[in-house]
């Protein structure tokens, strides 16, 4: 009966709403509560809904109805209810009453998905990151157990967007992102990852992360990017080079390498970054300085041109020497003059050039030097015309060209003891080139002025061999006895005596006391007691014996590049045995018969006994062979004493040098062979071969010694001296190597 009203009374009700009739809510909780004091669940619940229907937001109402669903067991109405009240508590942002509904429904149905779902999202809101992982683990459990791979996906990256400071998570949740086919968001987030892990030193799990990326997006070149800045940020610089693929990246790790003593790496990296960016000069430039001052212009070439040097002389002139050396003669003597023209100045460091390229190209190293020297005479500076020419024919000693220009520069400027020892060093270079007649007439002149220094009779005797003379020392001897006279071409002496009104002739007596030699250069013919000199001869003569006599009492020095020694030739003229002449008291010798073979190799065996006294050890092409031969004999204490005392000569310099570094070397005294070797190194050799040889054993010695860095800088410039020298290529690829790791 009850139920019946009951129902009637919600007909009724029904009926009222559509008229929107106010309900009396006082009257119907009122009879609710008298419903369920009599255990009326039902007609209570039906109270409650009108009330609740009425009022939507009558919060408590809806909580008790919700709980009167469950005393009924009516869970899902109850849910319904619980839900409709925490969901909108948590648009309002009552989250913590929100939250305990939402624990609410779930503590009575525990796999309510949409309870769970919220209650994680409140408690992750709120710090609490354990409730949320608990919640969201039950929706991805439920989800994994119906078979729903994408939905339990998307919990595990909720799981894994928890907490930010939780990487493994995060990263988990990026893989996460694989099995919904978002590649994308995967790399992102671990992106995302990478950069945070970096910026708390954590490079290996940032480096972790990013390969997970870089193996899901290969082609990504942010990822690689990311890569070098971890890499190098952790100074893992070997796996940094690896990833570096612009000229920045290798810029700035040439910079990190440099910082870390390892200069070969960073000259590498620098020049991939010039390779990769042609434009930067300032690189480039860079890059050429650093390959010339290691002696490598071919590596400089690569990077220097005329345009990068730009008005810079100093690099114009490194240009310059590069096209010297690689045979662009026209090309190298322009960029020369350009310098010249812009600063004179500069002399010296163009004659450097010519210097430098001499050895390797004779030729297009004169045409340099000639460039200044001629602007010295110009400017009438004789001696540095001189001393840039003097330097070159010491690098190249046999240069013809050069030392014409050197006898032309020194007669220019009355440079006389300078032009002295360039006509000896002309008239050996002559010598060398077979030009007789030439070589005859410059040594015969050098003898007329110094017939005393034994370098300069030998040296015509030389020249006497090579013009077929039948018997070069009967000639010799001719000349010293004065009866065949040499013929001086000292043009700077006075031949002809200034005008005068002619005077009385002079008895003989005062004709042979008044004679006096003229200056240095002449023409020397036998004087007679009882001969009278012509007022004006149209030659002035001298008495060769009374000059060598003269030279007995205070003898002279031969010009500084002659081996020369002081010896008495009056030997000749006073050898009585021999028939010679006897110099008379206070006057002049009296010429007697020419001087024969015999007694000329008096003159030479007293040359060859005074030049042994004065050098100690003999004649250093002698001793040296003496040390070559005791070497070969066993004899190593014998040879090294020979050899050095004669390793000073500058001709055998290197020869010597060479030969003791062998014999300390075989000795098994690295140190002693190792500074003799250098020495050698340091001196020019007879030819390139040698040279190759003598540093390629050097590198050796220097690498065995464990002088890795030195015996790399010797390899370097053997292959750019001699290219690929046997196995140098490797070697220096070892060497490399090895330095990279100390």
């Amino acid at each position: 009966m009850q139920a019946a009203n009951s129902q009637a009374v919600h007909g009724s009700l029904a009926a009222a709403r559509g008229t929107q009739v106010p309900i009396d809510r006082a009257a119907i909780l009122k009879n609710a509560d008298k419903l369920l004091k009599q255990g009326k669940l039902q007609p209570a619940i039906a109270e409650y809904v009108r009330i609740v229907e009425d009022q939507p937001r009558d919060f408590n109402s809806v909580n008790l109805l919700g709980d009167l669903y469950v005393r009924a067991r009516q869970i899902d109405r109850a849910v319904e209810q619980f839900v409709r009240i925490a969901d909108a508590l948590s648009e309002d942002g009552f989250l913590p009453k929100a939250a305990a509904l939402y624990k609410k429904v779930i503590k009575i149905k525990p796999d309510h998905e949409h309870s769970l779902l919220q209650a994680a999202e409140i408690a992750a809101s709120q710090n609490l990151y354990a409730d949320a992982r608990a919640y969201l683990t039950v929706v991805a459990e439920k989800k994994a157990a119906a078979g729903d791979k994408r939905g339990n996906a998307q919990m595990r990256i909720r799981l894994g967007n928890l907490d930010p400071s939780d990487y493994p998570a995060r990263i988990n949740a990026a893989r996460a992102r694989i099995d919904i086919n978002d590649t994308h968001g995967a790399v992102r987030d671990l992106k995302e990852i990478a950069v945070e892990l970096t910026g708390k030193k954590r490079p290996a799990e940032a480096v972790e992360a990013l390969r997970e990326a870089g193996n899901l997006a290969p082609d990504d070149e942010s990822i690689r990017t990311q890569l070098f800045d971890v890499y190098l940020a952790s100074d893992d610089l070997a796996r940094a080079g690896e990833c570096a693929t612009t000229a920045a990246q290798f810029k700035l790790l040439a910079g990190a390498l440099e910082s870390a003593g390892r200069a070969g790496e960073a000259l590498e990296m620098q020049c991939a970054a010039a390779r990769l960016d042609p434009a930067d000069t300032e690189l480039r430039v860079h890059l050429a300085k650093t390959f010339v001052a290691r002696g490598d212009m071919s590596a400089a070439a690569q990077y220097l041109t005329e345009e990068t040097a730009g008005n810079d002389s100093q690099l114009l002139l490194t240009v310059a020497e590069m096209r010297l050396r690689a045979g662009e003669i026209d090309q190298g003597l322009a960029i020369a003059r350009r310098v010249l023209d812009a600063d004179p100045g500069r002399r010296d460091q163009v004659a450097l050039v010519g210097w430098n390229v001499a050895e390797q190209a004779p030729d297009a190293g004169f045409a340099v030097v000639e460039l200044a020297a001629d602007l010295a005479a110009r400017e009438n500076d004789w001696g540095a015309a001189a001393a840039a020419l003097q330097e070159f024919v010491t690098r190249v000693p046999s240069h013809i060209a050069a030392l014409c220009r050197l006898v032309e520069i020194c007669v220019d400027g009355s440079l006389e003891a300078t032009l002295y020892t360039a006509q000896a060093q002309l008239a050996d270079a002559y010598i060398t080139a077979g030009m007789a007649t030439e070589a005859r007439f410059i040594s015969e002149d050098l003898v007329a002025r110094e017939p005393w220094d034994r370098a300069n009779i030998e040296r015509f005797r030389k020249t006497l061999v090579m013009t077929n003379e039948p018997d070069p020392d009967a000639i010799i001897a001719e000349r010293l006895s004065g009866q065949a006279p040499f013929t001086s071409t000292d043009l700077s002496a006075d031949f002809f005596p200034p005008f005068e009104a002619p005077a009385p002739t002079p008895t003989p007596a005062a004709a042979a006391t008044s004679a006096e030699p003229g200056p240095r250069q002449t023409t020397v013919e036998p004087v007679n007691a009882a001969t009278e000199l012509p007022p004006a001869a149209s030659a002035q003569t001298v008495d060769i014996g009374s000059m060598l006599n003269a030279q007995a009492a205070a003898p002279s020095k031969a010009h500084a590049e002659t081996e020369s020694v002081e010896v008495d030739l009056s030997i000749v003229l006073n050898e009585k045995s021999n028939g010679g002449p006897e110099k008379s008291n206070g006057g002049p010798a009296v010429a007697g018969p020419p001087v024969k073979t015999a007694e000329l190799d008096r003159v030479f065996e007293q040359f060859r006994d005074e030049a042994s006294r004065r050098s100690g050890n003999g004649n250093a092409e002698s001793e040296f062979a003496r040390g070559v031969a005791l070497h070969e004999a066993g004899d190593l204490d014998g040879a090294i004493g020979a050899l050095e005392a004669v390793a000073r000569s500058p001709k055998l310099r290197f020869a010597v040098a060479a030969r003791l570094g062998r014999i300390f070397k075989q000795r098994g005294m690295t140190v002693q062979s190792l500074e003799w070797m250098e020495r050698a190194a340091q001196a020019p050799a007879n030819n390139p071969d040698e040279h190759h040889q003598l540093l390629f054993e050097l590198a050796e010695a220097l690498e065995s010694n464990g002088e890795v860095g030195r015996a790399l800088a010797i390899c370097l410039e053997l292959q750019s001296d001699a290219g690929a020298y046997r196995d140098i290529n490797t070697r220096i690829d070892r060497l490399a190597k090895v330095q990279a790791r100390e």
